[in-house]
């Protein structure tokens, strides 16, 4: 049996249906659905049960859980402009450590999900070296509290054990009830239903023109392929970049997403809030050798190739993740 932390949400969700596509239907999802659109994320998939987050805490505390193979942990508070930090951190470090402890207690694969905001600003790069952790200063509450977390799987001696993926930019099916935080290609989608244009935001960094501000796009297809082949390979630990390796700008991704709907390119640049300037990245673009090294060869989905599926088969009309 396999515990799929996060099974409603976004990656979550994508990774029951790969799961479900490689004959795999015992499966526990917990989560929190709450008022959300999340279940439509279940809705026809395959799985044993669904637990609710806090339940199902209380249920491995007293040992109510049995039989499991792997926990895929990709249950978090993902927003970026949380400012709660004690729930960011109750959320997304206390409860890992928890399902951590108990995993390898019982020597139970492990995969999290952690982040690429953990970066910080990228001043100090992108690699996923874990001697380079320390060093690390995060942005906002939510990548500390990601951080926190690969510290302390990193300081108690467990990369050897466990499985973190720093998930860069990723983007597709299944994301469209992260509201704010949707990807910007799920939002332009929408704009351009409106306005008939995408806005980016102007550059304040004279090393990069307007909308050629740089982020690693990564298909959500593409994490779930890796997440399952890790899953499959219980050899390979460690924390490892998740993107394509590849740096991409918002122009670049404009321009695929006018490209899949075939009509014109029509992009306003926009002030960006002076709360963002700051602390805004101009480049992101995830060191993937750690990976590669581990042997897994397949390779990532363009952008354009990326985008054009996302809105030909999923936003336009708007479909199912099946």
């Amino acid at each position: 049996m396999i515990i799929l932390t996060g099974g409603a949400g976004f990656i979550g969700s994508c990774f029951l249906t790969k799961l479900n596509h490689e004959n795999v239907d015992d499966i526990i999802i917990v989560d929190d659905l709450g008022c959300s659109d999340k279940w439509k994320n279940i809705r026809g998939k395959k799985f044993t049960d669904y637990i609710h987050k806090s339940k199902f805490l209380e249920l491995i505390q007293n040992n109510k859980i049995n039989k499991v193979e792997a926990i895929v942990h990709l249950g978090a508070n993902s927003s970026t402009t949380e400012k709660n930090v004690d729930e960011l951190l109750e959320n997304n470090y206390r409860y890992s450590r928890i399902l951590a402890e108990w995993s390898l207690r019982r020597k139970i694969r492990f995969i999290y999900a952690s982040s690429a905001a953990t970066y910080g600003d990228g001043s100090l790069g992108f690699s996923d070296d874990e001697r380079y952790l320390d060093k690390l200063s995060p942005l906002n509450p939510y990548g500390y509290s990601k951080h926190i977390f690969d510290l302390w799987i990193f300081r108690n001696r467990l990369t050897n054990k466990v499985v973190g993926l720093k998930f860069f930019n990723v983007y597709g099916p299944n994301e469209y009830h992260k509201g704010s935080m949707r990807s910007v290609v799920c939002k332009a989608y929408d704009e351009i239903q409106i306005s008939g244009k995408i806005r980016l935001f102007k550059s304040y960094n004279p090393k990069y023109k307007d909308g050629e501000q740089e982020r690693d796009f990564l298909y959500v297809k593409d994490c779930t392929e890796v997440m399952w082949w890790l899953l499959n390979h219980d050899e390979v630990n460690g924390i490892y970049n998740l993107g394509t390796g590849k740096a991409r700008t918002w122009n670049d991704l404009a321009k695929a997403v006018f490209s899949a709907l075939n009509i014109p390119v029509n992009i306003e640049y926009v002030d960006m809030p002076e709360e963002l300037r700051l602390s805004y990245q101009y480049h992101t673009q995830a060191e993937m050798e750690k990976l590669r090294k581990t042997g897994y060869l397949q390779e990532f989905t363009s952008l354009e190739d990326g985008v054009r599926d996302y809105i030909q088969n999923y936003l336009h009309p708007i479909k199912n993740y099946h």
